[in-house]
């Protein structure tokens, strides 16, 4: 059964390339798209995605709507991009042309009469910061409870970072947004880099695409996502493809294993702990206990991705891709 997915992405090139794994997945329906900042700004995370929707000219693309999302966070920050992993536009080296027009829906609150279409059939999968979901949850708590499931790309669970040694890109770039989300969203699944570090496409497997396939564009991108993958650690495999794999978790249950712990985000403002994720693992409290003591995370319980069944990964993005 084909899965309606409303998509949160500050869309660098994971991001993109879950874009082009979803159009080429029957299994998947986008019927939307927030662009908010993060990897790359608001605007350019749009033209990034007006870019890719113009390379496939189907009615179906033509319809997904793309909504401007959050150019801020909400602790009130300038956000800091990072165009050595992803490029200007999150396309890598590639700048989309300046003739490229489309029209910008600066209109956000069309992602509630999205939601009020699909409700219960709907899946928010949030690949970037959480701001824009965050901010749904403050307005509109009751409307969002009637999402059938939330994938949140986020995290980082007694493994390194990826911009602290404790911290998470996604969670660290709005601590406070990712904490709302996570105090009120039902039915989640938290997809750290324990899990989507593991995500790993090599060189062979993104030349085979780029011989077989009908997307030069992968490996343009994912080449230059290596690069920066292979300065900061020598010994890495391949590309990490995190957003890629929060997607791919949506239609295939058995892929990743989970385990169900109380989750809280903590909320420094400055330091090597921002953003950091935390699960309570401990069995002999009240662990959604707001008192003090012994029992002081207080998180919701969440479902936390750990380990990955390579193979399942592998011959589905391959299949997919190719």
């Amino acid at each position: 059964m084909t899965k309606k997915v409303l998509l949160f992405g500050d869309v660098g090139i994971d991001d993109t390339v879950a874009l082009i794994y979803a159009y080429f997945n029957a299994a998947i329906d986008i019927v939307g798209i927030v662009a908010d900042y993060g990897n790359i700004s608001r605007q350019n995370a749009l033209k990034n995605i007006h870019y890719v929707k113009s390379l496939f000219p189907s009615e179906e693309v033509k319809k997904i709507k793309v909504i401007a999302g959050a150019h801020i966070p909400m602790t009130g920050e300038l956000p800091k991009y990072v165009p050595e992993i992803h490029g200007e536009y999150g396309l890598g080296p590639i700048i989309p042309p300046e003739t490229l027009q489309d029209e910008i829906n600066d209109n956000f609150f069309e992602v509630v009469e999205i939601i009020k279409t699909y409700k219960e059939d709907l899946i928010i999968v949030n690949i970037g910061r959480l701001t824009s979901l965050a901010s749904l949850f403050i307005l509109y708590e009751s409307l969002m409870n009637s999402v059938k499931a939330y994938y949140i790309m986020g995290g980082a669970f007694w493994v390194p970072g990826n911009i602290t040694a404790v911290s998470e890109a996604n969670f660290y770039g709005d601590p406070a947004a990712a904490q709302v989300v996570l105090s009120n969203a039902k039915n989640v699944k938290i997809i750290p880099l324990n899990a989507t570090n593991q995500a790993i496409a090599t060189p062979k497997m993104v030349n085979y695409i780029d011989q077989v396939g009908k997307v030069p564009l992968i490996k343009v991108l994912l080449d230059y996502y290596y690069e920066f993958y292979k300065k900061r650690n020598p010994s890495i495999q391949g590309s990490p493809l995190h957003d890629v794999l929060t997607l791919m978790a949506v239609i295939h249950p058995g892929m990743l294993t989970y385990q169900s712990h109380p989750v809280y985000i903590v909320q420094d403002v400055a330091g090597i702990a921002r953003g950091q994720s935390i699960a309570d693992i401990r069995p002999y409290v009240d662990l959604k206990s707001d008192t003090q003591g012994d029992s002081v995370v207080g998180g919701e319980v969440h479902e936390i991705a750990f380990e990955l069944n390579y193979a399942t990964f592998y011959y589905d993005f391959m299949s997919v891709m190719t």
